[in-house]
């Protein structure tokens, strides 16, 4: 009985990790260091603020003392709405806000070679992934807006095997239909313990040898 329900699933928790990460380059902007060298050509500040002409803030350029170079954007309430951010190490992320300050959609790029997007709800819960490995393994995972957890994910391997992966409300691996390099298709199906309980194609087990 078909019983391959490994890559995939090994995809959708690294497209979780994604997620963190991207969240991780988002906290909030602090104070940045203090210039200490001059250049009679060069601007030097802590922070660059791009008013409205109310004198409003739209638009913030600084260095947080962590190293992370941050672009803010604010609308004409004064709410941040984008952040363009790029840290120390090279990792980059773009995060979209609703008025009330709550995430909507990061997308980020990191040193580790996986890069992505997050889609969020109102009230900041994760809805949809989709992330590449530095393997060219893609994955997209939908998950449950209730509950957070991931309910459908649908990837393709770095062998080009494509793959869809159903889970329960608990996050449990249930149903998997995939189709396999030399193109056979195949199908799984598991019980809450994540054991097989039925499958296509069906692998029937060599006839005995008859002895001489």
């Amino acid at each position: 009985m078909l019983n391959s329900r490994n890559w995939l699933y090994a995809a959708i928790v690294a497209a979780g990790g994604f997620a963190g990460g991207l969240t991780a380059t988002q906290f909030a902007p602090g104070d940045a260091l203090a210039a200490r060298h001059h250049n009679p050509r060069t601007i030097i500040a802590e922070e660059f603020r791009l008013v409205d002409d109310k004198g409003d803030r739209r638009a913030s350029l600084q260095v947080t003392p962590r190293g992370m170079a941050a672009l803010m954007m604010f609308d004409g309430e004064g709410n941040d709405r984008a952040e363009f951010r790029v840290a120390r190490d090279g990792s980059s992320s773009l995060g979209l806000y609703n008025s009330k300050g709550t995430r909507r959609v990061l997308l980020g790029d990191f040193v580790s070679g996986r890069d992505g997007i997050a889609i969020y709800d109102n009230s900041g819960r994760q809805l949809a992934t989709l992330s590449v490995a530095p393997d060219n393994q893609a994955s997209l995972t939908l998950y449950d807006a209730n509950s957070g957890r991931a309910r459908a994910g649908l990837g393709v391997a770095a062998s080009g095997e494509p793959a869809l992966v159903l889970f329960d409300q608990q996050g449990r691996d249930r149903v998997e239909i995939h189709v396999a390099a030399n193109g056979n298709p195949g199908i799984a199906l598991a019980d809450a313990n994540g054991k097989s309980i039925a499958g296509l194609p069906v692998h029937e087990a060599p006839a005995p040898t008859q002895q001489q």
